[in-house]
């Protein structure tokens, strides 16, 4: 009996019409693969039979929630979870949630804001994700600078594994860890198989781990075990699927800003944008966030659809910006918007903040926005580029390929000149959107793919852009994850012997390799 027969049998529907399984044969990436079946389980009991027969159909099986992954992470030949119905919010207080794969953020937050609350790694495609995929690829996004990862908030991960059982993973003590090493049963195995690794390879692991502040690249095996507790949610969040498939999420939430300003500051060069990120550091500012030329101009010639973003009229949107028209007349397009993000637990704190980071301002061109109204503005601008770059740029196809390295912030001055110089010898003219304060940087080439030339470019040009980023000690990815674009290179990031350490980890959780395989 064949693996759609026996689901079948199981009153569980394979979707392999043509029409579906083209809908579903990309996301955000360059690529495009054509899935065998899409299914849409109702719940975890259905994902649970769904896995113990894949298993013994000997087929494998990869999650997806939105599809906005910009790496092929939910790509497959083989089928498809799809978690459209499983996207309840299954309990939201003002200090956690817990919610399904499903459960689109943009849902989430209005919820969330009648709470006052947030989850603040959000990433900037926060209106057409879902949590799927944010725990998978562990993003971070505007305000990761203050917050930190999505890996910071998961208390609870309750996580089918290769045995088709459910299983629920949180931080535990030393004394419960040697519990489960001790059970006879997957999870037994398991955690003995992942402690035995750790333990054996401690000092390896120690020095594999990135020194930037954020990191999607390989599996975060040196966040899982301090000696003292075990967290397998550490290892979970971020692993793309590929060792087991979540089902329900506990997160940690945390107060939403109630005073908030924003600062927008014209750049003229990488090194000023170094010297401002440098002074405005010791503010510890909510975001420092920054676009490019490119995307600013991107978003004069698609004004409309961004006032259409903000629900507005084009008219009054433009009114907002006379003060942005008067700043270029006065001084150029910048190189570089960076938008800095103040706030504090009262209105007299945060005024007094302003005022100095006012008067630290006076040799760049700046404006503070009066109100968070009007600075959303510039945060509809910095979340819809990508989308314009996508749907609005003819002829040519966003190609997010080298597309979210990050190194310390004072290596940025030379890292951003070597790296311009790169893109113009492949003659790739991208844009450059990014958090400047962690020294995170997405670059979004636009490039004719049907274009053979321009196609041989990309593994010509990763392979050269990740030379430089290890050579500046970043990661090749910060917050967008490994997929099918950076795998191929992780051992160029980590070194043939931490590779096989993934490896290891791949077999003890999936023996069969039956969880998003190649990724």
């Amino acid at each position: 009996m064949s693996f759609i027969e026996e689901l079948k049998k199981h009153n569980i529907i394979c979707d392999t019409t043509k029409e579906t399984r083209e809908f579903y044969s990309k996301d955000a990436s360059i690529f495009k693969i054509t899935p065998q079946g899409v299914i849409f389980p109702h719940n975890s009991k259905e994902i649970q039979k769904i896995v113990t027969i894949a298993k013994r159909s000997n087929v494998s099986i990869t999650a997806r929630a939105g599809g906005t992954d910009m790496t092929g992470g939910p790509l497959t030949e083989s089928f498809l979870l799809v978690f459209k119905h499983m996207n309840k919010i299954k309990k939201l207080t003002k200090t956690e949630a817990i919610v399904e794969p499903g459960v689109y953020y943009r849902d989430f937050e209005r919820q969330a804001n009648k709470k006052k609350v947030m989850f603040p790694p959000y990433p900037a495609s926060k209106s057409i994700c879902a949590f799927g995929g944010m725990i998978a690829n562990n993003c971070a996004g505007e305000k990761s600078l203050k917050y930190g990862q999505t890996r910071k908030y998961i208390k609870k991960l309750t996580v089918i594994l290769a045995d088709g059982n459910e299983y629920t993973f949180k931080k535990i003590t030393k004394k419960v860890l040697q519990k489960k090493i001790n059970q006879k049963d997957f999870e037994g195995q398991f955690y003995k198989g992942l402690y035995s690794l750790l333990e054996k390879n401690k000092e390896m692991i120690a020095r594999a781990k990135p020194h930037v502040t954020k990191n999607s690249a390989g599996y975060a095996l040196w966040d899982i075990w301090n000696g003292k507790t075990f967290d397998v949610t550490q290892l979970l969040v971020g692993s793309q699927g590929t060792l087991g498939i979540w089902t329900e999420a506990t997160i940690r939430l945390v107060p939403k800003p109630q005073y908030t300003r924003v600062i927008a500051c014209s750049v003229k060069t990488t090194e000023q944008l170094v010297a401002l990120v440098n002074i405005i550091l010791p503010y510890k500012p909510e975001s420092l966030e920054t676009f490019g030329k490119k995307t600013i101009l991107l978003g004069m010639r698609f004004f409309p659809t961004i006032a259409k973003k903000a629900h507005m009229n084009p008219l009054i949107f433009a009114l907002q910006f006379l003060r942005e028209g008067l700043m270029v007349f006065r001084h150029g397009i910048p190189q570089f918007m960076v938008l800095i993000e103040l706030t504090e637990g009262s209105t007299k704190k945060l005024e007094k903040k302003v005022t100095a980071v006012d008067i630290l301002l006076k040799n760049i061109p700046h404006l503070i926005m009066k109100s968070p109204q009007e600075a959303e503005k510039y945060w509809i601008m910095r979340r819809e580029s990508f989308n314009l770059l996508r749907q609005k740029v003819k002829n040519k196809k966003a190609a997010p390929f080298i597309d979210d390295v990050i190194v310390k912030p004072e290596f940025l001055p030379e890292f951003l000149h070597k790296l311009e110089a790169i893109l113009k010898k492949y003659h790739i003219d991208p844009t450059f959107a990014g958090h400047a304060g962690s020294g995170n940087f997405h670059i979004i080439p636009l490039m004719d793919l049907s274009n053979k030339k321009e196609r041989d470019k990309i593994p010509i040009v990763s392979e050269e852009v990740y030379d430089l980023v290890i050579t500046y000690k970043g990661s090749i990815t910060a917050e967008h994850n490994d997929g099918l674009i950076r795998t191929p290179f992780l051992e160029k990031m980590y070194g043939k012997e931490v590779i096989r350490l993934f490896e290891e980890v791949k077999k003890i959780a999936d023996p069969q390799n039956m969880f998003n395989p190649g990724k």
